[in-house]
C-alpha cells in the first residue's frame, strides 16, 4: 500500500513540475505579440526590437553557463526557488515598465530566471520519471516547452485584443501563477543527492563527456534548424504577419506563434512512443519542407499558404523537440543531466537568438521581406545538410549505453 500511495505521489509531484516546465517558456513568448505594442508606445526600430528580444538569451545562456550544474551539486529545490524569485522580480519590471530601458533589463532578469530553471527543471523531471517510461521526461519537457510558447504567445495575444492594461495584466496573471508553483518546490521533496564541487561548477564552460559525444554532434544540426525558426517567429514573426501578410489583429499575431509552436507540441504528444532516435531526420527535412512552403507564401502574399507551410513547420518542429531532448534523456547519467542539459539549452538559444538578431539589422538595410527570405533560405538549407547528417550517423551508429 505504502509503494502504491508512493508512485501516485511522484506521479502528481512529475505533473506539477511538468506544469512549470510549461510556465517558463510561456513566459518567455509572452513579449512576442507585445513586441509591436511597446514599438508604438516607446518608439523604437525593427533592429532595437531583437536586440531587446536577444537580451534575453544574453541572460539565460549566462545562466545557463554559470549555473547550468549548478543543481547536480546543490540540489533542485534551491535553484529551482531561485529562478521562480528572479523571474517574479522580472514580472514586475515589466509590469511598471515605461520605456525601451526597463524592457531590456526585465528581459535580462527573466533571461537568467529561465535559464537557472530549465536545465535544473529537465533534470528534475527526468529524476521524477516513471521507472519504466525514463523516455517521458524528455517527452513532457519537449512538449512542455512547445505549448508554453504556443500558450504565452495565444494567450497575450488574447489579452491584448481583449482585455484592458494590454501590457500590464498579461503581468499579473503570470505572477499568480508563479506564487502556484512556489508552494509547488516547497513541497517538493529533493530529488538530487548534494556532492562536493560546487564552486568549481559555476566556473563556465561547456562540455560534453566523451561517450556522448558522438550523438550530441548528430543532434546539433537539428537543434540549430528548430530553435533558428523558432527564433524567427518569436522575435520577427508577428511583424512579418502584419508587413508582409497584412494581418493587423494582435490576437493573430500571436496566433502566428501559436500556429508553429502548438503544432509542435501536437505533434510531440502524438509521437510520444515513437523511438526518438527515429523520429531525428524526418524532422529536420519537415522543418526545410514547411520552411520553403512559407516562402512560397510569403512571395504569393497568401495568408494559407504561408499558415500551411508554418503548420509543416511545426511538426518537424514538435518532432525535433521531442526526439532531441528524448536521446539526451536516454543517454544521460544521473550526474550528467543537468550539465547535458545546460549543453543543449545553450545551443537551442544561441541558434534562437544569434540569426534572429541578424535578421533584425537586416531588415532595416534590405527591409524585413529580403531579410526574411534569406533567413528562410538558410533555415531549408540547414534542414536539408541536418537529414543528410542523421542518415550518415544512424547507418554508422553503434549501441550506445547509457545510465538509467
Amino acid at each position: 500500500m505504502q509503494t502504491q500511495r508512493s508512485v501516485r505521489t511522484r506521479a502528481r509531484l512529475f505533473a506539477a513540475v511538468g506544469g512549470i516546465v510549461v510556465l517558463f517558456p510561456a513566459a518567455s513568448s509572452v513579449p512576442s505579440p507585445l513586441y509591436p505594442l511597446y514599438q508604438q508606445l516607446f518608439g523604437f526600430s525593427a533592429a532595437t526590437l531583437t536586440v531587446v528580444f536577444a537580451v534575453y538569451v544574453l541572460g539565460l545562456l549566462g545562466a545557463l553557463l554559470v549555473v547550468g550544474a549548478l543543481s547536480d551539486h546543490v540540489g533542485r529545490r534551491p535553484v529551482l526557488a531561485g529562478a521562480i524569485a528572479l523571474e517574479a522580480v522580472s514580472f514586475v519590471v515589466f509590469l511598471t515598465a515605461g520605456d525601451v530601458a526597463a524592457l531590456l533589463v526585465a528581459r535580462v532578469l527573466q533571461g537568467i530566471a529561465t535559464g537557472a530553471a530549465i536545465t535544473t527543471l529537465g533534470a528534475t523531471m527526468v529524476d521524477l520519471a516513471p521507472p519504466e517510461a525514463p523516455h517521458r521526461a524528455g517527452m513532457i519537457t519537449g512538449v512542455g516547452t512547445l505549448a508554453g510558447l504556443a500558450a504565452g504567445a495565444v494567450g497575450a495575444g488574447a489579452l491584448i485584443q481583449l482585455a484592458p492594461a494590454p501590457t500590464r495584466l498579461v503581468w499579473i496573471v503570470l505572477l499568480a501563477l508563479l506564487v502556484v508553483s512556489a508552494v509547488i518546490v516547497a513541497v517538493l521533496p529533493e530529488t538530487s543527492t548534494r556532492r562536493s564541487g560546487v564552486w568549481s561548477s559555476l566556473v563556465p564552460r561547456v562540455g560534453v563527456a566523451p561517450r556522448l559525444r558522438a550523438e550530441v554532434l548528430a543532434i546539433t544540426p537539428v537543434l540549430v534548424t528548430s530553435w533558428a525558426l523558432g527564433g524567427l517567429y518569436m522575435s520577427l514573426g508577428p511583424s512579418i504577419a502584419s508587413t508582409l501578410l497584412g494581418v493587423q489583429s494582435r490576437l493573430v499575431g500571436g496566433l502566428v506563434v501559436t500556429l508553429l509552436c502548438g503544432t509542435g507540441a501536437v505533434t510531440s504528444y502524438l509521437l510520444r512512443d515513437r523511438a526518438v532516435r527515429s523520429l531525428v531526420a524526418p524532422a529536420a527535412g519537415l522543418l526545410a519542407v514547411g520552411t520553403a512552403v512559407t516562402l512560397l507564401g510569403m512571395a504569393l502574399g497568401s495568408v494559407v499558404v504561408a499558415g500551411l507551410g508554418t503548420v509543416v513547420a511545426g511538426v518537424g518542429f514538435g518532432a525535433a523537440a521531442l526526439a532531441c531532448f528524448g536521446v539526451f534523456a536516454e543517454i544521460a547519467g544521473p550526474d550528467e543531466r543537468g550539465e547535458l542539459f545546460a549543453v543543449a539549452y545553450v545551443i537551442s538559444y544561441t541558434a534562437f537568438s544569434v540569426p534572429a538578431v541578424v535578421a533584425g539589422i537586416g531588415s532595416g538595410l534590405v527591409g524585413l521581406a529580403t531579410a526574411a527570405e534569406v533567413y528562410g533560405a538558410v533555415i531549408v538549407a540547414l534542414g536539408v545538410v541536418a537529414v543528410a547528417i542523421n542518415v550518415v550517423h544512424a547507418r554508422r551508429r553503434r549501441p550506445v549505453t547509457g545510465i538509467a
